[in-house]
C-alpha cells in the first residue's frame, strides 16, 4: 500500500518510520530543497514522545543534542537585580521524562532514522489530489497513492487543497513569536536571559553544542497583523515596531535582523477542525491540530499523533475508513486539552500589565525557593495543567502485525 506524506520536519518522518515498520510503502515530499537547517527555536519532547523516540532507537541522539538550558534570568524595567529561575525544577515539575532540543536538530534525527528506507522527494510540492488518489506535483510526474497525509505544518498545503482556505480553521490567540540567529557569546552556557515588559518578552539562549545563539521575541496583539507568512521584510518591520527601544540588549539583537542567517515569524494561532480526514486524505501534527506554536506542546503532540496514526492504519490493514476515525478518537482528548493549555500559557508567558510582570517574577522566585520534591508533588495533582503533556495516554501498538 502506497502512502504519500507531505512534510519532512517532525511528524512526517516519524509517521513514515512507523508506516514502513508496518509494511507500507512510503514517499515523503518536501517543498524545501534539502532537509531543513534554517535556525529555528527550541522545542520540548515530553514523556510520551520520548518513549516513542526510544522505540525508534533515536533517544540517545536526542538526549545528546539537548539544549542544556538550566536557568532563566528574568530582567524587568527599572529593576536592577534580575530574578533567576532554576529550570531543572520547572522541567522536573512538568515531566518525568523531558528534553528541550532545537527543532532542526530533532527533524534531522528523525530524517536520518528513515532516509535509508523511505523515498524522500525534496524541492517539490503537491498541486492537486484527486479522489482516486492521483496526485500532481509542481515538478515531478503525476503519481497515484492509496493514502495521502498532510504533515506540512500550520500553513499546510494539503489542508488548503482538500479542506479549503486556512482562515476557515484558524483562531488567533493574541500573540506573535519571532526567532533570529545571532553570533555565539550572547549569554553564558545554560542560561536563557529574558527582558520582560508589559505585552512583550525578548530573550536569548544557545544550545550547548551550537556555534550560534537564538534570540526569541514574543509579543501580544489584540488583532491579527497585516502581512503574508512568506513576506520576511514585512515581518522584520513589524518586529522592529514592537521592540525598538525596549532595552539596549534587545536593540542590539534587533540590529542583527538584516544579517541574520535564519529568521522565523508567525502568529500564535490554533487550528480548530471538526475532522482532520476527508476521503483518502488525513492530517497529522500542526497541519491538523496545532494548539499554538511555542505554547501548546505542539511538537510532542505531533510525534504522538504520527505514531497513533501509523498504528491505527496498520491495525485496520490500511483501511482508512476505519483507521482515520479511530485515529481522531484516540487523539481528540489530547488535542482539546492542549488547546486549553495553550490559551493560558500565552497569557502567562507574555504578561499584559506591569502587575503581571511583577507576578511572573514573584512566581519564578517561589518556584526556585521550593524543594524539587515539593514542586514535583504539587504538579502531579493537576494532569490538565503543567503535567498535561506528560499525562497523554498512548496505546502500545507493538503487537499490531505488519502488512508485509
Amino acid at each position: 500500500m502506497r502512502v504519500l506524506v507531505s512534510g519532512a520536519s517532525v511528524a512526517g518522518p516519524v509517521l513514515a518510520y512507523w508506516l514502513t515498520r508496518y509494511g507500507f510503502e512510503v514517499t515523503v515530499v518536501e517543498r524545501a530543497p534539502a532537509p531543513r537547517k534554517a535556525g529555528g527555536h527550541s522545542v520540548d519532547l515530553f514523556r510520551p514522545a520520548m518513549d516513542i523516540s526510544e522505540r525508534m532507537g533515536v533517544l540517545p541522539r536526542v538526549e545528546a543534542l539537548a539544549t542544556g538550558t538550566d536557568r532563566l534570568v528574568i530582567h524587568r524595567p527599572g529593576v536592577k537585580k534580575p530574578v533567576t529561575l532554576d529550570l531543572t525544577k520547572v522541567f522536573g515539575a512538568t515531566s518525568d521524562r523531558h528534553v528541550e532540543i532545537m527543532r532542526d536538530d530533532l527533524s534531522e534525527i528523525y530524517y536520518d532514522a528513515t532516509k535509508d528506507d523511505i523515498e524522500y522527494v525534496f524541492g517539490d510540492s503537491i498541486t492537486t489530489i484527486e479522489d482516486d488518489g492521483q496526485v500532481r506535483f509542481e515538478r515531478g510526474q503525476q503519481r497515484r497513492f492509496d493514502l495521502v497525509v498532510g504533515a506540512d505544518g500550520l500553513h499546510s498545503n494539503v489542508r488548503r487543497l482538500v479542506f479549503g482556505p486556512e482562515k476557515d480553521y484558524t483562531t488567533f490567540i493574541g500573540a506573535y513569536l519571532a526567532v533570529l540567529t545571532l553570533p555565539a557569546g550572547q549569554v553564558p552556557d545554560g542560561e536563557f536571559a529574558v527582558h520582560v515588559d508589559a505585552g512583550r518578552v525578548a530573550g536569548v539562549y544557545r544550545a550547548a553544542h551550537m556555534e550560534d545563539s537564538r534570540a526569541g521575541f514574543l509579543f501580544r496583539s489584540e488583532h491579527e497583523l497585516d502581512y503574508h507568512y512568506r513576506d520576511v521584510p514585512r515581518q522584520k518591520e513589524l518586529l522592529r515596531q514592537r521592540f525598538d527601544g525596549m532595552h539596549p540588549e534587545a536593540d542590539r539583537w534587533l540590529a542583527e535582523l538584516d544579517g541574520t542567517p535564519a529568521f522565523y515569524f508567525d502568529s500564535i494561532t490554533q487550528l480548530r477542525m471538526d475532522t482532520w480526514s476527508r476521503g483518502r486524505v488525513t492530517l497529522v501534527g500542526d497541519a491538523g491540530y496545532c494548539p499554538g506554536p511555542a505554547v501548546g506542546g505542539s511538537t510532542s503532540l505531533a510525534v504522538v499523533g504520527a505514531y497513533v496514526l501509523a498504528g491505527e492504519l496498520a491495525e485496520a490493514g490500511g483501511d482508512h475508513t476505519r483507521a482515520y476515525p479511530a485515529y481522531e478518537r484516540a487523539m481528540a482528548k489530547a488535542v482539546r486539552d492542549s488547546r486549553a493549555f495553550a490559551l493560558g500559557a500565552a497569557r502567562t508567558l507574555v504578561p499584559g500589565s506591569a502587575a503581571g510582570v511583577w507576578a511572573l517574577a514573584q512566581g519564578a522566585r517561589l518556584v526556585s525557593a521550593l524543594p524539587v520534591a515539593v514542586t514535583r508533588g504539587l504538579s502531579k495533582l493537576n494532569t490538565k495543567g503543567v503535567r498535561l503533556h506528560d499525562s497523554i495516554a498512548v496505546r502500545d501498538y507493538s503487537a499490531v502485525p505488519s502488512m508485509g
